[in-house]
C-alpha cells in the first residue's frame, strides 16, 4: 500500500503563496450592485450601545448577513509615503526627489499607476491638487511617518459626501465620532488640525467648500470605525463602511467580515455561529487573543469606550484562564482580577489568601512581553524556534497554562514548526510532529471559546493541524505500529479538518492570504481523499 503515500510525503511543501485560487462564491457585477445590502441585518437603536445592527431573521452559520462598498478608503492614518493609486510604499529621497509622482498633481503616484489606463483612487484629490497648486514636499520623520499624506483619506471622504450626499446624510453623518474624548489628547487634536483641517481649508482652497468642524468630524469617523484592508499584493489601506462600522462590539463576537478587494473592496458580513431572530450583531474590535486587560487598554484609546462584554466580567475569561498566574504562595491556585475590568482592582488566589496588586501583575508581564518581543524580533530560523521553547518552559512557573502570552508563544512555534532550516516538516521526528500538534490543540482549545465557528484563525489553525497529524499517521504505518483500519481512521480525521478548513475560508477572496490558504487546503483534501479511498479499496 505505499503507493496511497505518494502525494502525502510532498503535499506540505508548497505554500499558500505558491497556489492559485478559484473560488466557488461570486460576487455581483459592480456596475450593478447596490452600495449596501442588509440581506438578515436591521438597524436599531439600544440603549447601551446606540445605533448598532441585529438579525432580521434566524441566521445559520455561514449566512451573509450583509454586504456594502466603502464610502471612502484611502491611506492609513501614520503611514510612510505611499502610492495613491495601489499604495505600495515608495522610496523618496531626502530632498523629495522621486520619480514616482503623478504628473498632473506631483503627489505621490508610482510608474505603473501613472501610465496604467485603470481608474485608480487618486482622482479626487489629484484635481484638488492640481487646482490649488500645492506641492507634495516628501518629508518623513525620524519613525518613517509622512504627515502630509494624513489628509488623504479626510479629503476622499468628503468628495465623497458631495458626490453620495443622501448616502452621507443617512449613513455616514450619524456614525460616532468622540470628539469630547479626542479632544483630551491636546497633542493629537492639534496636529489633525493643522495637518488635515488646516491644511486642506488653507493651501488647498477649500474653506468654502468644508467647515474646520466638518473636517474634524471626518477625522474622528475614520478614527473611530474605519476597517483595515490589504490589496491584492498586500498593502495596507483603510476604508469607511457605514453600516459595518456600527456593529457592537464583544469579545467573543458572532460575527466575520471579509473584504474583497477584487470588488472595490466590497465588504462582506457573515454570521460565524447560528443566531436567532433580533439577536445583536457583534464584531471584535480588538485583538480577541489579548487579555482583558490588554484589549480594555486597546479600547479605550482608539474606540473610547470600555467593554463590558461577558468575557471581560468574568475573571477567568470563559473558564480558559488567559489571563490568569501561577500563584505564589500554594501549588494549585491560580491568581485572577477581582474585578477585571477595573484598573485598580487586585489579583486573588482561587485557593489561598494570597493577594497581588494590578500594578505588580502588570509590571510582570510587561517584563514576559519584553522577552517575548525579542524573541519575535529574531531572524525566522532555528534559535528563533528554540528560544520560544525555551520561554514557554520558564513560563510554566508563572503563567496558567492557556494564559495569552504563553498562547502567543505557541503560536510562533505552530509557524515555524515544519518551516525553518533545520525543522523543516518532511524531516521532522514523531515527537516535534506530536508537539506541533499539541501546539495547534491547545491554541484551538482557545480559538473554540473565543472565535466560534467560522473563524479564519481557527481555520488556519485546523490546516496546520492536518499536517503532523498525516505525518504521524504515515511514520506509523511504515513502521508497522499502525494497521490500515487505524492509519485510514486517522488520515479521515484529517480530512475533516480540512474539510472545515475549506467551509470557513470558502468565500474569502482568491486573492487574500486567507484565499490562497484555501485553494491549498482544497488540494490538500482532495488528494488525501484519494489516498484514502485507495487505501480502502486494498483494505477491502
Amino acid at each position: 500500500m505505499k503507493f496511497s503515500f505518494i502525494i502525502l510525503s510532498v503535499l506540505f511543501i508548497a505554500t499558500p503563496a505558491e497556489s492559485a485560487v478559484q473560488s466557488k462564491c461570486i460576487g455581483l457585477d459592480r456596475t450593478q450592485q447596490p452600495a449596501d445590502r442588509m440581506l438578515k441585518a436591521r438597524l436599531e437603536q439600544d440603549a447601551a450601545f446606540g445605533r448598532c445592527l441585529a438579525t432580521a431573521s434566524p441566521v445559520q452559520r455561514g449566512d451573509l448577513v450583509l454586504e456594502e462598498l466603502p464610502f471612502a478608503r484611502g491611506p492609513k492614518r501614520d503611514s510612510g509615503i505611499v502610492c495613491l493609486g495601489c499604495y505600495q510604499f515608495l522610496q523618496f529621497g531626502e530632498d523629495g526627489d522621486s520619480l514616482d509622482r503623478c504628473e498632473l498633481c506631483d503627489w505621490p503616484l508610482c510608474g505603473l499607476c501613472a501610465s496604467g489606463d485603470d481608474v485608480t483612487d487618486h482622482g479626487g484629490e489629484c484635481e484638488v491638487f492640481a487646482t490649488a497648486r500645492v506641492t507634495f514636499a516628501g518629508n518623513v520623520s525620524d519613525d518613517g511617518v509622512c504627515s502630509q499624506l494624513d489628509c488623504i483619506t479626510p479629503l476622499r471622504v468628503l468628495l465623497a459626501k458631495e458626490a453620495n450626499p443622501e448616502r452621507w446624510e443617512s449613513q455616514v453623518a450619524p456614525m460616532e465620532h468622540h470628539e469630547e474624548e479626542r479632544k483630551k489628547d491636546a497633542d493629537l487634536w492639534h496636529a489633525d488640525r493643522v495637518n488635515i483641517a488646516q491644511y486642506l481649508r488653507g493651501p488647498c482652497k477649500l474653506s468654502a467648500r468644508f467647515s474646520e468642524e466638518l473636517i474634524m468630524q471626518v477625522v474622528g469617523v475614520l478614527e473611530v470605525n474605519a476597517f483595515e484592508a490589504r490589496t491584492p499584493r498586500g498593502y495596507p489601506l483603510r476604508g469607511l463602511y457605514p453600516y459595518t462600522g456600527i456593529l457592537a462590539h464583544n469579545c467573543v463576537p458572532n460575527t466575520a467580515r471579509s473584504i474583497y478587494p477584487s470588488e472595490g473592496y466590497k465588504i462582506r458580513l457573515r454570521a460565524m455561529v447560528d443566531l436567532e431572530e433580533g439577536q445583536a450583531l457583534h464584531h471584535s474590535y480588538t485583538y480577541t487573543l489579548d487579555g482583558t486587560a490588554q484589549r480594555q487598554k486597546h479600547l479605550q484609546q482608539g474606540k473610547f469606550f470600555s467593554c463590558q462584554c461577558d468575557r471581560c466580567q468574568d475573571p477567568s475569561e470563559l473558564g480558559t484562564h488567559f489571563s490568569s498566574l501561577k500563584c505564589g504562595q500554594c501549588a494549585e491556585g491560580y491568581q485572577v482580577p477581582r474585578q477585571p475590568t477595573d484598573p485598580d482592582t487586585s489579583w486573588n488566589c482561587s485557593s489561598c489568601a494570597a493577594i497581588s496588586s494590578n500594578d505588580d501583575v502588570q509590571t510582570l508581564l510587561q517584563s514576559l512581553q519584553a522577552e517575548v518581543n525579542a524573541v519575535q524580533a529574531l531572524e525566522m530560523g532555528a534559535k528563533r524556534l528554540e528560544e520560544a521553547e525555551r520561554l514557554l518552559r520558564k513560563y510554566k512557573s508563572l503563567l496558567h497554562p492557556l494564559h495569552f502570552i504563553a498562547t502567543g508563544l505557541r503560536q510562533l512555534l505552530i509557524e515555524m514548526y515544519g518551516r525553518v532550516q533545520g525543522y523543516e516538516m518532511v524531516q521532522l521526528p514523531d515527537h516535534q510532529l506530536e508537539r506541533k500538534a499539541e501546539l495547534c490543540r491547545q491554541v484551538l482549545r482557545v480559538l473554540n471559546t473565543f472565535e466560534p465557528g467560522l473563524s479564519r484563525t481557527r481555520a488556519m489553525n485546523l490546516y496546520e493541524l492536518h499536517v503532523p497529524l498525516v505525518l504521524l499517521a504515515k511514520n506509523g504505518f511504515i513502521a508497522g505500529g499502525l494497521g490500515g483500519g487505524e492509519l485510514r481512521t486517522r488520515l479521515v480525521d484529517a480530512i475533516d479538518l480540512l474539510k472545515e478548513c475549506v467551509e470557513i475560508l470558502e468565500c474569502e477572496d482568491k486573492s487574500s492570504q486567507e484565499g490562497v490558504l484555501c485553494g491549498v487546503a482544497k488540494q490538500a483534501l482532495k488528494q488525501l481523499t484519494i489516498s484514502v479511498e485507495g487505501l480502502g479499496s486494498e483494505l477491502d
